[in-house]
């Protein structure tokens, strides 16, 4: 009984180290669109510039609502030319966006100008927390900044 229960164990061990051995799927495949669908997408995607709102897991009172304030901005101005990330960026281990744009800030906006595929630079937005009591400024000065640096 002790050797059967043995080789179980060994066989799981073994089972699991082989499955861990495989490549792992990292993208965010939706399994109710086709492969055709999904690799479209990512040719889209391709040559968008990128509007990344980093936050970390300070206190900032006014940081969740900023955040709401760029998402909704996002998606009534820019949902089709732009791709959107809402990233903790002290949870990124793969990335290393705080030495890539020097993020220090509980809050801080980053625009990545993509063409060909290529970064051609970056411009970051801070202080944006500070911005909430007025809706329409905070409107005007995010889509200012975007539109100047990423175009119109």
């Amino acid at each position: 009984m002790g050797k059967v229960l043995l080789f179980a164990i060994a066989y799981l061990f073994a089972i699991r180290y082989v499955y861990a051995q495989l490549p792992q799927y990292q993208g965010e495949y939706d399994p109710n669109q086709t492969l055709q669908e999904y690799f479209a997408a990512e040719d889209e995607n391709y040559n968008k510039s990128i509007i990344y709102v980093f936050y970390n897991n300070n206190y900032c009172y006014g940081c969740p609502q900023a955040i709401d304030m760029l998402e909704n901005l996002y998606q009534r101005k820019y949902t089709n030319k732009y791709s959107f990330f809402i990233i903790n960026y002290q949870n990124d281990e793969e990335y290393n966006f705080v030495a890539t744009y020097n993020l220090t800030m509980p809050l801080e906006v980053v625009l990545v100008k993509i063409e060909d595929g290529n970064s051609l630079g970056y411009e970051k937005i801070e202080y944006l927390q500070d911005m909430i009591s007025d809706k329409i400024s905070f409107d005007d000065y995010v889509s200012y900044k975007i539109d100047s640096f990423l175009g119109n």
